[in-house]
């Protein structure tokens, strides 16, 4: 009778094997799981946990445990999502935790950077092309602006890089009233504004106290005046073609010489602020909001309001203004030239399910993602009235979305920035100026030559930007409108110091990736 009963278990154990191979057979043909499409990690069917390292937004609140709109995401696509951030612009954290090797299922990591670059050639990040057919609105932008972002046919990840501008030639509206001057529209008038500034008492306490115009230290000549060497001609903002139709440096265009001459003559005549190079960006606000100078290069868009309202709080009569550059001897303006870089997002080759992370990324980028990050949940964090929006800030306050009107802490600085989606909430002070300083601003964007960045370029810089030729080249700009170096002779060491520090080297890969882009 044992012996029976032990033949009859050993029989069941046989059946329910073989049942468990058909069945195990059953669940991988195909090549992908259900697990995959179900959003499960099989582990009794639980949502896929997907972790997401990003350096957000730096104005944005921490989210919290029971963050509702991340509960809805979780719901909404089956996942269980961890956000973890690091500081805006702390990309050397997001580089730490990815050489550990205890790397995330996403990350928004900076583009261009030699880490990214590393990434990609280590295989550590998944190319989105087999998820792209169910990322509709990623496959737009990768296929569309951004197909140059492909590396051998294969898109590593979503390159968010800013299409539009909010840089403009900002001043002291009230000032040009009362020194009864136009706004200016040429280089011409633009100096004998900033001579009239400085010379005219335009805050009429008395002393001559007040310069033209101020700037940063912050990317060198990159934002401060670049404006005057695109009003002289510069056809581009990162390279240009020689005589002989290859990639050159700016600083060889004659457009550069004219420019620098401009500008040492306003340093000469001390319309400028002396003190620019120590500015930051903070330091260059508080001058024009203290009475120091009449017009800067900023960022407007959602800024007008702050930086009006900060100026009459010095000065109740004060006005903010925002023109387009001035136009050189040909009629030819311009303010930055278009930017190459910004954050790039991509899944990891540790993703537990990469078309689950797929879907997150898409879902960020949708209209439906975008509503949700920006708005909330309809009923609970805001109500319509046709195309008003109220919000009930109560209760967007417990998920921790900015005030006034603002998103959640997810919504900015991983794939998009409110610039990008024209976003202001309906609470803006001067919605109808800020928009219109966007559209002054991308009107006045200046285009590439190449549009990719070049390993060599980020190691050792270009012109603009970074790096021990940006820097030498800075250094050599500066010295030339001070009075420093003369310009022709600056300009002639300039070009072969340049080439002799690794120049020669940067030229030669970008006109390698110009000719690659002709073709």
């Amino acid at each position: 009778m044992k012996k029976n009963n032990k033949n009859r278990f050993v029989s069941i154990l046989c059946l329910i094997l073989i049942v468990a191979m058909i069945v195990g057979c059953s669940n991988n043909s195909g090549g992908k799981s259900p697990q995959s499409s179900s959003g499960t990690d099989g582990e009794g069917g639980k949502p896929v946990k997907i972790v997401y390292l990003t350096p957000g937004d730096s104005a944005a609140k921490p989210i919290q445990p029971d963050d509702r709109i991340i509960a809805e995401i979780n719901k909404r696509l089956g996942i269980e999502l961890e956000i973890k951030f690091v500081p805006e612009g702390g990309f050397e954290k997001v580089n730490v935790a990815m050489a550990t090797g205890d790397f995330p299922d996403l990350v928004t990591a900076q583009y261009p950077s030699s880490s990214l670059s590393q990434w990609m050639e280590e295989g550590l990040l998944v190319p989105l092309n087999d998820y792209l057919p169910q990322m509709p609105t990623v496959k737009e932008k990768l296929e569309g602006q951004f197909s140059w972002t492909a590396v051998d046919g294969n898109y590593y990840g979503y390159p968010f890089i800013e299409e539009k501008s909010n840089v403009s030639m900002t001043y002291r509206a009230d000032w040009l009233k009362t020194l009864n001057i136009a706004p200016p529209t040429t280089l011409d008038e633009f100096y004998e504004a900033l001579k009239a500034i400085t010379n005219g008492d335009p805050d009429q306490n008395g002393q001559k106290d007040t310069y033209g115009l101020t700037g940063t230290k912050e990317n060198g000549f990159n934002t401060s005046f670049n404006f005057v060497f695109y009003a002289y001609g510069l056809p581009y903002g990162d390279w240009i073609l020689d005589n002989d139709g290859k990639v050159a440096p700016v600083f060889e265009h004659p457009a550069f010489k004219s420019g620098v001459e401009y500008i040492q003559k306003l340093w000469k005549e001390k319309l400028i602020d002396p003190e620019f190079l120590l500015n930051d960006t903070q330091q260059r606000e508080q001058k024009f909001f203290q009475s120091k100078a009449g017009f800067m290069v900023a960022n407007l868009f959602r800024h007008v309001n702050r930086l009006e309202k900060s100026l009459k709080e010095l000065t109740p009569a004060g006005e903010l203004g925002f023109i387009n550059p001035p136009a050189g001897p040909e009629g030819k303006h311009g303010m930055v030239g278009k930017p190459k870089g910004g954050l790039f997002t991509a899944i990891t080759t540790k993703a537990k399910d990469p078309e689950k992370a797929a879907q997150f990324l898409e879902f960020m980028l949708s209209p439906e993602g975008r509503e949700l990050l920006e708005l909330g949940i309809e009923g609970v964090h805001y109500t319509k009235d046709g195309d008003k929006v109220n919000y009930n800030e109560e209760e967007r306050a417990k998920d921790n979305f900015a005030s006034n009107g603002w998103s959640h802490p997810l919504a900015w600085g991983n794939v998009v920035w409110p610039l990008t989606r024209n976003y202001l909430p309906n609470t803006e002070a001067q919605a109808d100026r800020a928009k219109e300083s966007v559209e002054i601003a991308t009107s006045n964007l200046v285009p590439n030559l190449v549009n990719v960045t070049t390993p060599e370029e980020i190691e050792m810089g270009g012109v603009f930007g970074k790096g021990i030729l940006s820097e030498l080249a800075n250094q050599y700009y500066f010295d030339m409108i001070s009075g420093k170096v003369d310009i022709d002779k600056g300009l002639a060491e300039l070009s072969k110091k340049w080439r002799e520090q690794g120049g020669d080297k940067v030229l030669a890969a970008v006109n390698a990736a110009y000719e690659a882009q002709q073709k």
